[in-house]
Protein backbone atom coordinates (compact mmCIF):
# COMPACT_ATOMS: atom_id res chain seq x y z
CA UNK A 1 0.00 0.00 0.00
CA UNK A 2 1.37 3.38 -0.97
CA UNK A 3 1.47 5.83 1.92
CA UNK A 4 0.37 9.41 1.15
CA UNK A 5 3.03 12.06 0.99
CA UNK A 6 3.47 14.05 4.23
CA UNK A 7 4.06 17.18 2.13
CA UNK A 8 1.03 19.45 1.98
CA UNK A 9 1.91 22.53 -0.07
CA UNK A 10 -0.37 25.10 -1.65
CA UNK A 11 0.54 27.01 -4.78
CA UNK A 12 0.98 30.28 -2.89
CA UNK A 13 3.71 28.63 -0.76
CA UNK A 14 6.04 28.08 -3.71
CA UNK A 15 6.56 31.71 -4.59
CA UNK A 16 9.84 32.40 -6.33
CA UNK A 17 12.83 33.50 -4.28
CA UNK A 18 14.11 36.58 -6.17
CA UNK A 19 16.98 35.48 -8.39
CA UNK A 20 18.93 38.67 -7.75
CA UNK A 21 18.77 38.08 -4.00
CA UNK A 22 19.91 34.46 -4.33
CA UNK A 23 22.72 35.46 -6.68
CA UNK A 24 23.95 38.23 -4.35
CA UNK A 25 23.86 35.81 -1.43
CA UNK A 26 25.99 33.29 -3.31
CA UNK A 27 28.48 35.98 -4.39
CA UNK A 28 28.68 37.32 -0.83
CA UNK A 29 29.46 33.79 0.36
CA UNK A 30 31.93 32.72 -2.35
CA UNK A 31 34.10 35.77 -3.01
CA UNK A 32 35.12 36.78 0.55
CA UNK A 33 37.83 34.46 1.81
CA UNK A 34 39.42 34.08 -1.60
CA UNK A 35 40.65 37.67 -1.89
CA UNK A 36 42.95 39.86 0.17
CA UNK A 37 44.94 37.20 2.01
CA UNK A 38 48.08 35.08 1.94
CA UNK A 39 47.86 31.30 1.64
CA UNK A 40 46.80 30.00 5.06
CA UNK A 41 48.91 27.51 6.96
CA UNK A 42 48.25 23.83 6.58
CA UNK A 43 46.64 22.30 3.52
CA UNK A 44 46.12 25.64 1.75
CA UNK A 45 49.80 26.58 2.00
CA UNK A 46 50.97 23.07 1.11
CA UNK A 47 48.82 22.95 -2.02
CA UNK A 48 50.09 26.35 -3.11
CA UNK A 49 53.68 25.17 -2.70
CA UNK A 50 53.16 22.26 -5.09
CA UNK A 51 51.25 24.45 -7.54
CA UNK A 52 54.07 26.97 -7.60
CA UNK A 53 56.66 24.26 -8.20
CA UNK A 54 54.62 22.90 -11.12
CA UNK A 55 54.00 26.33 -12.63
CA UNK A 56 57.71 27.19 -12.49
CA UNK A 57 58.69 23.88 -14.07
CA UNK A 58 60.69 22.70 -11.05
CA UNK A 59 58.97 19.31 -10.76
CA UNK A 60 57.30 16.73 -13.05
CA UNK A 61 53.56 17.09 -13.64
CA UNK A 62 52.83 13.44 -12.93
CA UNK A 63 55.07 13.23 -9.88
CA UNK A 64 55.19 16.64 -8.16
CA UNK A 65 57.75 17.09 -5.41
CA UNK A 66 58.32 19.80 -2.83
CA UNK A 67 61.92 19.75 -1.56
CA UNK A 68 62.01 16.08 -2.53
CA UNK A 69 58.72 15.19 -0.80
CA UNK A 70 55.65 13.86 -2.61
CA UNK A 71 52.20 15.19 -1.63
CA UNK A 72 50.42 13.58 1.29
CA UNK A 73 47.24 13.38 -0.79
CA UNK A 74 47.15 11.32 -3.97
CA UNK A 75 45.10 13.65 -6.16
CA UNK A 76 46.92 15.62 -8.85
CA UNK A 77 43.99 17.56 -10.34
CA UNK A 78 43.97 20.40 -7.75
CA UNK A 79 47.69 21.04 -8.28
CA UNK A 80 47.23 21.03 -12.04
CA UNK A 81 44.34 23.50 -11.84
CA UNK A 82 46.31 25.92 -9.71
CA UNK A 83 49.48 25.63 -11.80
CA UNK A 84 47.61 26.08 -15.10
CA UNK A 85 45.84 29.12 -13.69
CA UNK A 86 49.15 30.69 -12.67
CA UNK A 87 50.63 30.05 -16.09
CA UNK A 88 47.62 31.48 -17.95
CA UNK A 89 47.04 34.47 -15.66
CA UNK A 90 48.23 37.92 -16.78
CA UNK A 91 51.42 39.25 -15.22
CA UNK A 92 49.59 41.90 -13.18
CA UNK A 93 47.62 39.23 -11.29
CA UNK A 94 49.39 37.91 -8.19
CA UNK A 95 50.14 34.16 -8.28
CA UNK A 96 48.43 33.48 -4.94
CA UNK A 97 45.18 34.98 -6.25
CA UNK A 98 45.50 33.39 -9.68
CA UNK A 99 45.46 29.89 -8.18
CA UNK A 100 42.18 30.66 -6.46
CA UNK A 101 40.25 31.53 -9.62
CA UNK A 102 39.49 27.92 -10.65
CA UNK A 103 38.53 27.07 -7.08
CA UNK A 104 36.10 29.98 -6.95
CA UNK A 105 34.56 28.51 -10.10
CA UNK A 106 34.45 25.05 -8.47
CA UNK A 107 32.57 26.46 -5.49
CA UNK A 108 30.08 28.18 -7.80
CA UNK A 109 29.59 24.93 -9.72
CA UNK A 110 29.02 23.10 -6.44
CA UNK A 111 26.16 25.42 -5.53
CA UNK A 112 24.72 25.25 -9.06
CA UNK A 113 24.88 21.45 -9.22
CA UNK A 114 23.29 21.14 -5.79
CA UNK A 115 20.40 23.40 -6.82
CA UNK A 116 19.70 21.46 -9.99
CA UNK A 117 20.09 18.13 -8.20
CA UNK A 118 17.47 19.07 -5.62
CA UNK A 119 15.25 20.45 -8.37
CA UNK A 120 15.41 17.12 -10.23
CA UNK A 121 14.62 15.09 -7.10
CA UNK A 122 11.71 17.34 -6.21
CA UNK A 123 10.25 16.77 -9.70
CA UNK A 124 10.05 12.99 -9.11
CA UNK A 125 6.58 11.59 -8.48
CA UNK A 126 7.47 10.23 -5.05
CA UNK A 127 8.40 13.69 -3.78
CA UNK A 128 5.23 15.48 -4.90
CA UNK A 129 2.91 17.02 -2.31
CA UNK A 130 -0.60 15.77 -1.69
CA UNK A 131 -3.12 16.69 -4.39
CA UNK A 132 -6.02 18.75 -3.07
CA UNK A 133 -9.59 17.65 -3.71
CA UNK A 134 -10.53 20.91 -5.43
CA UNK A 135 -7.11 21.88 -6.78
CA UNK A 136 -4.76 24.59 -5.57
CA UNK A 137 -1.82 22.34 -4.70
CA UNK A 138 1.67 23.39 -5.77
CA UNK A 139 2.52 22.78 -9.41
CA UNK A 140 5.48 20.37 -9.90
CA UNK A 141 7.86 22.85 -11.53
CA UNK A 142 7.11 25.62 -9.02
CA UNK A 143 7.34 23.18 -6.12
CA UNK A 144 10.69 21.83 -7.33
CA UNK A 145 12.10 25.33 -7.77
CA UNK A 146 11.07 26.36 -4.26
CA UNK A 147 12.56 23.16 -2.80
CA UNK A 148 15.81 23.75 -4.67
CA UNK A 149 15.96 27.29 -3.32
CA UNK A 150 15.46 25.98 0.20
CA UNK A 151 18.11 23.27 -0.24
CA UNK A 152 20.66 25.76 -1.52
CA UNK A 153 19.95 27.99 1.49
CA UNK A 154 20.42 24.98 3.77
CA UNK A 155 23.81 24.26 2.18
CA UNK A 156 24.99 27.86 2.59
CA UNK A 157 23.86 27.80 6.22
CA UNK A 158 26.04 24.80 7.15
CA UNK A 159 28.73 26.07 9.52
CA UNK A 160 31.34 23.58 8.35
CA UNK A 161 31.22 24.70 4.73
CA UNK A 162 32.83 28.13 5.18
CA UNK A 163 36.56 27.51 5.58
CA UNK A 164 37.12 24.31 3.51
CA UNK A 165 35.19 25.78 0.58
CA UNK A 166 37.63 28.71 0.41
CA UNK A 167 40.88 26.73 0.38
CA UNK A 168 42.74 25.68 -2.76
CA UNK A 169 42.89 22.02 -1.84
CA UNK A 170 41.71 18.68 -3.15
CA UNK A 171 38.78 18.77 -0.73
CA UNK A 172 37.04 21.56 -2.65
CA UNK A 173 37.68 19.68 -5.89
CA UNK A 174 36.17 16.54 -4.38
CA UNK A 175 33.18 18.52 -3.13
CA UNK A 176 32.45 19.88 -6.60
CA UNK A 177 32.86 16.46 -8.23
CA UNK A 178 30.57 14.91 -5.61
CA UNK A 179 27.94 17.53 -6.46
CA UNK A 180 28.32 16.64 -10.15
CA UNK A 181 27.76 12.95 -9.45
CA UNK A 182 24.82 13.80 -7.21
CA UNK A 183 23.22 15.96 -9.89
CA UNK A 184 23.77 13.35 -12.62
CA UNK A 185 22.12 10.60 -10.61
CA UNK A 186 19.27 12.87 -9.49
CA UNK A 187 18.50 14.16 -13.00
CA UNK A 188 18.68 10.79 -14.76
CA UNK A 189 14.87 10.50 -15.23
CA UNK A 190 14.61 14.03 -16.66
CA UNK A 191 17.44 14.17 -19.20
CA UNK A 192 19.38 11.72 -21.33
CA UNK A 193 22.87 13.10 -22.06
CA UNK A 194 23.70 15.74 -19.46
CA UNK A 195 23.37 13.42 -16.42
CA UNK A 196 25.77 10.91 -18.00
CA UNK A 197 28.26 13.66 -18.81
CA UNK A 198 27.96 15.04 -15.27
CA UNK A 199 28.54 11.64 -13.65
CA UNK A 200 31.47 10.92 -15.95
CA UNK A 201 33.10 14.26 -15.15
CA UNK A 202 32.45 13.77 -11.44
CA UNK A 203 33.93 10.26 -11.36
CA UNK A 204 37.01 11.35 -13.31
CA UNK A 205 37.46 14.37 -11.07
CA UNK A 206 37.11 12.29 -7.90
CA UNK A 207 39.73 9.82 -9.11
CA UNK A 208 42.17 12.57 -10.09
CA UNK A 209 41.50 14.33 -6.77
CA UNK A 210 42.52 11.30 -4.73
CA UNK A 211 39.12 9.83 -3.75
CA UNK A 212 38.51 6.82 -6.06
CA UNK A 213 36.87 4.71 -3.35
CA UNK A 214 34.27 7.38 -2.62
CA UNK A 215 33.64 7.82 -6.33
CA UNK A 216 33.03 4.09 -6.68
CA UNK A 217 30.68 3.98 -3.67
CA UNK A 218 28.66 6.98 -4.83
CA UNK A 219 28.30 5.49 -8.31
CA UNK A 220 27.31 2.01 -7.14
CA UNK A 221 24.73 3.49 -4.79
CA UNK A 222 23.38 5.50 -7.69
CA UNK A 223 23.04 2.33 -9.75
CA UNK A 224 20.91 0.76 -7.02
CA UNK A 225 18.72 3.87 -6.80
CA UNK A 226 18.17 3.92 -10.55
CA UNK A 227 17.15 0.26 -10.57
CA UNK A 228 15.02 0.20 -7.43
CA UNK A 229 13.18 3.53 -7.43
CA UNK A 230 9.46 2.67 -7.22
CA UNK A 231 8.43 6.09 -8.53
CA UNK A 232 9.96 5.48 -11.96
CA UNK A 233 7.15 5.17 -14.54
CA UNK A 234 7.00 1.87 -16.38
CA UNK A 235 7.85 3.37 -19.81
CA UNK A 236 11.06 4.84 -18.33
CA UNK A 237 12.31 1.71 -16.55
CA UNK A 238 14.14 0.38 -19.62
CA UNK A 239 15.95 3.70 -20.07
CA UNK A 240 16.88 3.78 -16.37
CA UNK A 241 18.32 0.27 -16.65
CA UNK A 242 20.47 1.41 -19.57
CA UNK A 243 21.52 4.48 -17.57
CA UNK A 244 22.43 2.29 -14.59
CA UNK A 245 24.49 0.05 -16.88
CA UNK A 246 26.32 3.10 -18.19
CA UNK A 247 27.06 4.31 -14.64
CA UNK A 248 28.36 0.86 -13.70
CA UNK A 249 30.66 0.88 -16.72
CA UNK A 250 31.93 4.35 -15.78
CA UNK A 251 32.56 3.20 -12.21
CA UNK A 252 34.54 0.22 -13.49
CA UNK A 253 36.58 2.50 -15.76
CA UNK A 254 37.23 4.85 -12.84
CA UNK A 255 38.41 1.93 -10.70
CA UNK A 256 40.79 0.74 -13.44
CA UNK A 257 42.11 4.28 -13.93
CA UNK A 258 42.76 4.66 -10.20
CA UNK A 259 44.56 1.32 -10.18
CA UNK A 260 46.67 2.36 -13.17
CA UNK A 261 47.62 5.61 -11.42
CA UNK A 262 48.34 3.72 -8.18
CA UNK A 263 45.77 5.72 -6.22
CA UNK A 264 44.15 2.92 -4.25
CA UNK A 265 45.04 3.32 -0.60
CA UNK A 266 43.49 1.60 2.43
CA UNK A 267 43.23 4.36 5.02
CA UNK A 268 40.18 3.27 7.02
CA UNK A 269 40.73 2.57 10.70
CA UNK A 270 38.79 2.67 13.95
CA UNK A 271 38.55 6.17 15.38
CA UNK A 272 40.73 5.19 18.34
CA UNK A 273 43.49 4.17 15.93
CA UNK A 274 43.44 7.65 14.38
CA UNK A 275 43.69 9.41 17.72
CA UNK A 276 39.98 10.28 17.81
CA UNK A 277 37.39 9.77 20.48
CA UNK A 278 33.68 9.33 20.01
CA UNK A 279 32.90 12.52 21.91
CA UNK A 280 34.93 14.74 19.58
CA UNK A 281 33.42 13.04 16.55
CA UNK A 282 29.92 13.64 17.88
CA UNK A 283 30.68 17.31 18.47
CA UNK A 284 32.07 17.57 14.95
CA UNK A 285 28.92 16.06 13.47
CA UNK A 286 26.74 18.42 15.49
CA UNK A 287 28.39 21.74 14.66
CA UNK A 288 29.85 21.01 11.22
CA UNK A 289 26.49 20.10 9.69
CA UNK A 290 24.37 22.59 11.65
CA UNK A 291 21.57 23.53 10.91
CA UNK A 292 20.98 20.95 8.16
CA UNK A 293 21.14 17.84 10.33
CA UNK A 294 18.07 18.54 12.53
CA UNK A 295 16.01 19.22 9.42
CA UNK A 296 17.38 16.07 7.75
CA UNK A 297 16.31 13.99 10.75
CA UNK A 298 12.91 15.65 10.64
CA UNK A 299 12.59 14.65 6.99
CA UNK A 300 13.32 11.01 7.78
CA UNK A 301 10.84 11.11 10.66
CA UNK A 302 8.01 12.62 8.63
CA UNK A 303 8.61 10.24 5.72
CA UNK A 304 9.04 7.24 8.03
CA UNK A 305 5.85 5.52 6.86
CA UNK A 306 7.14 5.43 3.31
CA UNK A 307 10.52 4.18 4.51
CA UNK A 308 9.06 1.47 6.74
CA UNK A 309 6.85 0.30 3.86
CA UNK A 310 9.96 0.11 1.65
CA UNK A 311 8.83 2.98 -0.52
CA UNK A 312 12.39 4.25 -0.83
CA UNK A 313 11.89 6.92 -3.43
CA UNK A 314 14.92 8.49 -5.06
CA UNK A 315 14.45 11.86 -3.31
CA UNK A 316 15.14 10.09 0.00
CA UNK A 317 17.36 7.15 -0.93
CA UNK A 318 19.89 9.00 -3.08
CA UNK A 319 20.83 11.81 -0.62
CA UNK A 320 20.68 9.40 2.29
CA UNK A 321 23.26 7.17 0.60
CA UNK A 322 25.62 10.09 -0.01
CA UNK A 323 25.28 11.23 3.61
CA UNK A 324 25.93 7.76 5.03
CA UNK A 325 29.01 7.21 2.88
CA UNK A 326 30.46 10.56 3.92
CA UNK A 327 29.65 10.03 7.61
CA UNK A 328 31.23 6.57 7.71
CA UNK A 329 34.29 7.88 5.90
CA UNK A 330 34.57 10.72 8.42
CA UNK A 331 34.59 8.20 11.26
CA UNK A 332 37.46 6.19 9.82
CA UNK A 333 39.73 8.71 8.07
CA UNK A 334 41.69 11.88 8.72
CA UNK A 335 40.85 14.70 8.57
CA UNK A 336 37.28 13.91 9.57
CA UNK A 337 35.81 17.31 8.77
CA UNK A 338 37.07 17.22 5.18
CA UNK A 339 35.48 13.80 4.63
CA UNK A 340 32.23 15.05 6.15
CA UNK A 341 32.34 18.02 3.79
CA UNK A 342 31.39 15.82 0.83
CA UNK A 343 28.06 14.92 2.41
CA UNK A 344 26.85 18.49 2.86
CA UNK A 345 25.05 18.83 -0.53
CA UNK A 346 23.10 15.63 0.10
CA UNK A 347 22.39 16.60 3.70
CA UNK A 348 21.07 19.95 2.51
CA UNK A 349 18.81 18.03 0.12
CA UNK A 350 17.31 16.02 2.97
CA UNK A 351 16.92 19.25 4.94
CA UNK A 352 15.00 20.80 2.04
CA UNK A 353 12.39 18.03 2.10
CA UNK A 354 11.63 18.90 5.73
CA UNK A 355 10.34 22.34 4.70
CA UNK A 356 6.87 21.20 3.46
CA UNK A 357 6.28 19.40 6.76
CA UNK A 358 7.49 21.99 9.29
CA UNK A 359 4.99 23.20 11.84
CA UNK A 360 4.67 26.93 12.38
CA UNK A 361 6.06 26.65 15.92
CA UNK A 362 9.20 24.88 14.69
CA UNK A 363 9.67 27.43 11.93
CA UNK A 364 9.39 30.24 14.48
CA UNK A 365 11.92 28.50 16.74
CA UNK A 366 14.42 28.28 13.88
CA UNK A 367 13.91 31.96 13.09
CA UNK A 368 14.37 33.21 16.63
CA UNK A 369 17.36 31.03 17.38
CA UNK A 370 19.03 32.04 14.13
CA UNK A 371 18.25 35.69 14.66
CA UNK A 372 19.78 35.71 18.13
CA UNK A 373 22.80 33.58 17.25
CA UNK A 374 23.94 35.43 14.15
CA UNK A 375 23.01 38.89 15.44
CA UNK A 376 25.05 38.36 18.61
CA UNK A 377 27.92 36.95 16.53
CA UNK A 378 27.86 39.93 14.16
CA UNK A 379 27.77 42.40 17.06
CA UNK A 380 30.74 40.64 18.67
CA UNK A 381 32.73 40.87 15.42
CA UNK A 382 31.95 44.59 15.18
CA UNK A 383 32.81 45.29 18.84
CA UNK A 384 36.19 43.55 18.61
CA UNK A 385 37.02 45.35 15.37
CA UNK A 386 36.07 48.76 16.83
CA UNK A 387 38.15 47.98 19.89
CA UNK A 388 41.26 47.20 17.83
CA UNK A 389 40.77 50.38 15.80
CA UNK A 390 39.93 52.83 18.61
CA UNK A 391 41.00 51.15 21.85
CA UNK A 392 37.45 51.27 23.23
CA UNK A 393 36.35 49.06 24.80
CA UNK A 394 39.83 48.22 25.96
CA UNK A 395 39.54 44.54 26.89
CA UNK A 396 38.91 43.08 23.39
CA UNK A 397 41.91 44.95 21.98
CA UNK A 398 44.05 43.72 24.89
CA UNK A 399 42.96 40.14 24.22
CA UNK A 400 43.85 40.47 20.53
CA UNK A 401 47.27 41.90 21.42
CA UNK A 402 47.84 38.98 23.81
CA UNK A 403 46.76 36.28 21.37
CA UNK A 404 48.43 37.79 18.28
CA UNK A 405 51.73 39.22 19.48
CA UNK A 406 53.10 41.88 17.19
CA UNK A 407 49.89 42.39 15.25
CA UNK A 408 49.28 45.97 14.05
CA UNK A 409 45.63 46.78 13.25
CA UNK A 410 44.94 47.96 9.71
CA UNK A 411 42.09 50.09 8.41
CA UNK A 412 40.45 49.54 5.03
CA UNK A 413 37.71 51.87 3.83
CA UNK A 414 36.58 49.28 1.28
CA UNK A 415 36.30 46.53 3.90
CA UNK A 416 34.34 48.86 6.17
CA UNK A 417 31.96 49.81 3.37
CA UNK A 418 31.29 46.18 2.46
CA UNK A 419 30.76 45.25 6.12
CA UNK A 420 28.35 48.15 6.64
CA UNK A 421 26.40 47.20 3.52
CA UNK A 422 26.18 43.56 4.65
CA UNK A 423 25.04 44.55 8.14
CA UNK A 424 22.39 46.87 6.71
CA UNK A 425 21.19 44.07 4.43
CA UNK A 426 20.91 41.76 7.46
CA UNK A 427 18.81 44.32 9.33
CA UNK A 428 16.55 44.76 6.30
CA UNK A 429 16.20 40.97 5.97
CA UNK A 430 15.26 40.62 9.64
CA UNK A 431 12.67 43.36 9.18
CA UNK A 432 11.27 41.52 6.15
CA UNK A 433 11.22 38.15 7.92
CA UNK A 434 9.39 39.49 10.95
CA UNK A 435 6.71 40.90 8.66
CA UNK A 436 3.77 39.03 7.20
CA UNK A 437 5.67 36.76 4.84
CA UNK A 438 4.59 33.34 6.04
CA UNK A 439 3.65 31.65 2.81
CA UNK A 440 7.00 30.97 1.12
CA UNK A 441 8.18 27.42 1.77
CA UNK A 442 11.86 28.44 1.90
CA UNK A 443 11.31 31.21 4.46
CA UNK A 444 12.69 29.21 7.42
CA UNK A 445 16.14 28.94 5.86
CA UNK A 446 16.56 32.54 4.72
CA UNK A 447 17.89 33.75 8.07
CA UNK A 448 20.28 30.79 8.65
CA UNK A 449 21.85 31.12 5.19
CA UNK A 450 22.03 34.90 5.30
CA UNK A 451 23.38 34.90 8.85
CA UNK A 452 26.14 32.47 7.92
CA UNK A 453 27.02 34.59 4.89
CA UNK A 454 26.96 37.77 7.00
CA UNK A 455 29.33 36.46 9.66
CA UNK A 456 31.67 34.96 7.07
CA UNK A 457 31.72 38.25 5.16
CA UNK A 458 32.38 40.28 8.33
CA UNK A 459 35.20 37.96 9.32
CA UNK A 460 36.82 38.17 5.89
CA UNK A 461 36.53 41.96 5.65
CA UNK A 462 36.81 43.56 9.09
CA UNK A 463 38.87 40.74 10.57
CA UNK A 464 40.88 39.78 7.51
CA UNK A 465 44.15 41.41 8.71
CA UNK A 466 43.81 39.59 12.05
CA UNK A 467 42.83 36.31 10.43
CA UNK A 468 45.64 36.56 7.92
CA UNK A 469 48.14 37.28 10.69
CA UNK A 470 46.92 34.32 12.73
CA UNK A 471 46.30 31.83 9.92
CA UNK A 472 49.30 32.67 7.72
CA UNK A 473 52.88 31.52 8.19
CA UNK A 474 54.16 34.86 6.86
CA UNK A 475 55.14 36.52 10.20
CA UNK A 476 57.23 33.56 11.36
CA UNK A 477 58.84 32.76 8.02
CA UNK A 478 59.81 36.36 7.33
CA UNK A 479 61.41 36.53 10.76
CA UNK A 480 63.36 33.37 9.96
CA UNK A 481 64.67 34.86 6.71
CA UNK A 482 65.48 38.18 8.36
CA UNK A 483 67.30 36.54 11.29
CA UNK A 484 69.52 34.66 8.84
CA UNK A 485 70.19 37.78 6.77
CA UNK A 486 67.99 36.71 3.84
CA UNK A 487 70.31 34.02 2.47
CA UNK A 488 69.73 32.44 -0.93
CA UNK A 489 69.30 28.95 0.52
CA UNK A 490 69.05 26.99 3.75
CA UNK A 491 69.45 23.42 4.81
CA UNK A 492 66.46 22.02 6.64
CA UNK A 493 65.37 19.06 8.76
CA UNK A 494 62.06 17.94 10.22
CA UNK A 495 59.86 20.56 8.58
CA UNK A 496 56.30 19.81 7.53
CA UNK A 497 55.29 20.30 3.93
CA UNK A 498 53.35 23.46 4.75
CA UNK A 499 56.43 24.89 6.51
CA UNK A 500 58.60 24.07 3.52
CA UNK A 501 56.17 25.80 1.16
CA UNK A 502 55.86 28.80 3.49
CA UNK A 503 59.63 29.24 3.84
CA UNK A 504 60.10 29.13 0.10
CA UNK A 505 57.21 31.51 -0.57
CA UNK A 506 57.38 34.01 2.30
CA UNK A 507 61.09 33.74 3.02
CA UNK A 508 62.20 33.61 -0.64
CA UNK A 509 64.51 30.73 0.25
CA UNK A 510 65.69 27.64 -1.59
CA UNK A 511 65.63 24.70 0.79
CA UNK A 512 67.78 21.59 0.62
CA UNK A 513 67.71 18.56 2.95
CA UNK A 514 70.38 18.39 5.65
CA UNK A 515 71.20 14.85 4.56
CA UNK A 516 72.28 16.19 1.17
CA UNK A 517 75.40 17.72 2.68
CA UNK A 518 75.13 20.98 0.72
CA UNK A 519 77.87 23.07 2.33
CA UNK A 520 77.04 26.05 0.12
CA UNK A 521 74.00 26.68 2.35
CA UNK A 522 75.48 27.79 5.67
CA UNK A 523 72.26 28.09 7.64
CA UNK A 524 70.24 25.13 8.97
CA UNK A 525 66.58 25.42 9.98
CA UNK A 526 65.17 22.69 12.23
CA UNK A 527 61.66 22.07 13.52
CA UNK A 528 62.01 20.49 17.00
CA UNK A 529 59.77 17.52 17.61
CA UNK A 530 56.54 18.46 19.40
CA UNK A 531 55.00 15.95 21.85
CA UNK A 532 51.52 16.24 20.32
CA UNK A 533 52.63 15.86 16.69
CA UNK A 534 53.62 12.76 14.71
CA UNK A 535 57.31 12.16 14.13
CA UNK A 536 58.28 13.48 10.69
CA UNK A 537 61.96 12.55 10.81
CA UNK A 538 64.37 11.22 13.46
CA UNK A 539 66.29 13.87 15.42
CA UNK A 540 69.26 15.17 13.41
CA UNK A 541 72.88 14.89 14.46
CA UNK A 542 73.68 18.50 15.30
CA UNK A 543 77.29 17.91 16.20
CA UNK A 544 79.26 20.81 14.80
CA UNK A 545 76.24 23.14 14.72
CA UNK A 546 75.51 26.05 17.07
CA UNK A 547 72.00 27.31 17.83
CA UNK A 548 71.63 30.95 16.81
CA UNK A 549 67.91 31.75 16.96
CA UNK A 550 64.62 30.25 18.17
CA UNK A 551 61.66 31.79 16.37
CA UNK A 552 58.07 30.91 17.26
CA UNK A 553 54.75 31.75 15.64
CA UNK A 554 53.20 34.92 17.10
CA UNK A 555 49.91 33.14 17.73
CA UNK A 556 51.32 29.76 18.86
CA UNK A 557 54.38 29.80 21.10
CA UNK A 558 54.91 26.05 20.85
CA UNK A 559 55.42 26.16 17.08
CA UNK A 560 59.16 26.87 16.97
CA UNK A 561 61.84 26.89 14.29
CA UNK A 562 65.50 26.80 15.25
CA UNK A 563 68.31 28.33 13.20
CA UNK A 564 71.84 26.89 13.34
CA UNK A 565 75.25 27.83 11.96
CA UNK A 566 78.34 25.59 11.73
CA UNK A 567 80.70 25.87 14.72
CA UNK A 568 83.42 27.35 12.54
CA UNK A 569 81.19 30.41 12.03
Amino acid sequence: MNQPSPAIVAQNAVRRLPRWALLLLCIAYIVPGFVGRDPWRGADMTAYGYMLELAQGNTPWLDPLLVGLAPETDGLLPYWLGAWSMQLAPSWLSPEFAVRLPFMLLMALTLLSTWYGIYALARSSGAQPVAFAFGGEAQPADYARAMADGGLLALLACLGLAQPSHETTSYLTQLCCTAWIFYGLAAAPLHRILPLVSVLAGLAGMVLSGAPSLALLFALGGVVVCLCDPSTPEPDRARMRIFALGIAAMAAAAAVTAWGLDMWRWRLAWPQDNGKDWGSLARLLLWFTWPAWPLAFWTLWRWRKQILNRQLHRHLLLPLWFVLVSAVTALGTLPSDRALLLGLPALATLAAFALPTLRRSMSALIDWFTLLFFSVSAIAIWVIWISTQTGFPAKPAANVAKLARGFTPEFSALALAVALAASAAWCALVWWRTGRHRSAIWKSLVLPASGAALCWLLLTTLWMPMLDYARSDAPQMRKVAAAAGHPACMQMHGLERSQLAALQYHGKLRLVPLEGGNTACRWLVVAPQQPDKPVIAPPPDLTGWTLQHRIDRPTERGDILELYLPDAD
